[in-house]
């Protein structure tokens, strides 16, 4: 009966979250917001919440959330766009190292500027998947709280901070990118939806991080790039899938979290405005070698989510494919690297002087 009842109170914070986190989508795209209706929920619980307010995102946001945005994205992965990104294969790599360095020198300057143990530090600055970065960190003797806290807090940076930098900057493009299928097919909506759910349970089955969407987008790309077209993705799933990730999000601050470590907050809000910085340094300098769009390239590079910078892409018209191939890229090869690199660091810190 308290199992029961726990779940029935975990469906009614969620559900008055969702209706918080869509009226909040809809004031913002009224204002004409940069992505609205991922940031308004976002920033509405997040604020209710650290003020007390029992509201939560529903058991499962997150995961249809991704798993509709990677469908989404997957469809703009034409023949053409998969050769071309086959081609910026080089780029890709220069991000993948550019977030290693970057995660592992954020690292450094959080704990100074915290006053926080180095371990810690290095996996709350690496821009990997909060979840993963806290059970690698974990592993090593990271304060799994701290941890977690500061990759929230990251994201939130960064999806308030990046798209408002592009509305300011006037930041429009005219991506000559578009997704395989232009028109809505009820039946081939549902098989598309059913084949991606597929692949993402599969990959959830195998463990994979951020399951839901990149078991999408393994199932969406190859469909997509052999011009298997059933369906495009209608707005309205498009919204419902952002307001639940905004809604997930802002469900991860407490009520002590502002007033728990105040010099903590700052110092990883200080090093996350630093990571976006170099990231729009070495984007441009990306841009110069490469003749590519610097705006694309910098929002490829920017230390948020896979689904909040592509959702940014998709929003303003820069390069999704581009975007999309960084952050899955970067992903890969952080979770893949970055609990060996800090066990090679960790033992060359030890070995012994001679």
């Amino acid at each position: 009966m308290t199992a029961v009842r726990s779940r029935g109170g975990d469906w009614a914070r969620g559900l008055a979250g969702v209706a918080v986190g869509v009226l909040a989508g809809y004031l913002c795209s009224r204002l004409h917001t940069p992505i609205p209706w991922m940031l308004g929920p976002l920033v509405a619980l997040a604020v209710l919440r650290v003020l007390g307010a029992r509201i939560d995102a529903p058991p499962g946001a997150r995961q249809f959330g991704q798993w509709v945005i990677g469908t989404s994205l997957g469809l703009y992965f034409s023949p053409q766009v998969v050769r071309d990104v086959a081609g910026w294969w080089p780029l890709l790599v220069a991000g993948a190292l550019f977030a290693i360095a970057g995660g592992y020198g954020g690292g450094l300057l959080l704990a100074r500027l915290a006053g926080i143990d180095r371990t810690t530090a290095v996996f709350a600055s690496v821009p990997g998947g909060a979840t993963e970065m806290a059970v690698l960190g974990e592993r090593y003797g990271a304060r799994v709280d701290r941890v977690a806290a500061a990759q929230s807090l990251r994201i939130l940076i960064v999806v308030i901070v990046v798209p408002f930098a592009y509305a300011l900057l006037g930041a429009q493009g005219s991506d000559r990118y578009i997704p395989g299928m232009a028109t809505f097919e009820p039946g081939g909506f549902a098989l598309l939806m059913l084949a991606t759910l597929a692949g993402a349970a599969l990959a959830q089955w195998l463990h994979v991080p951020n399951a839901f969407i990149l078991g999408a987008l393994a199932v969406a790309i190859p469909l997509t790039a052999a011009d298997v077209h059933l369906s495009s993705v209608p707005s309205l799933a498009s919204n419902a899938g952002q307001c639940l990730l905004g809604c997930t999000l802002g469900a991860r601050f407490e009520p002590d979290f502002v007033r728990g470590a105040p010099r903590f907050i700052g110092a990883v809000a200080a090093t996350v405005l630093a990571a976006i910085g170099m990231a729009a340094a070495f984007g441009s300098v990306l841009a110069w070698l490469s003749g590519l769009p610097a705006l694309t390239l910098v929002l490829g590079l920017a230390p948020g989510g896979i689904a909040e910078m592509c959702i940014t892409a998709k929003t303003l018209q820069l390069g999704v494919p581009l975007v999309t191939a960084f952050h899955v890229t970067r992903v890969v090869v952080l979770l893949l690297l970055t609990a060996p690199l800090f066990g090679l660091v960790q033992r060359w810190r030890r070995r012994p002087e001679r």
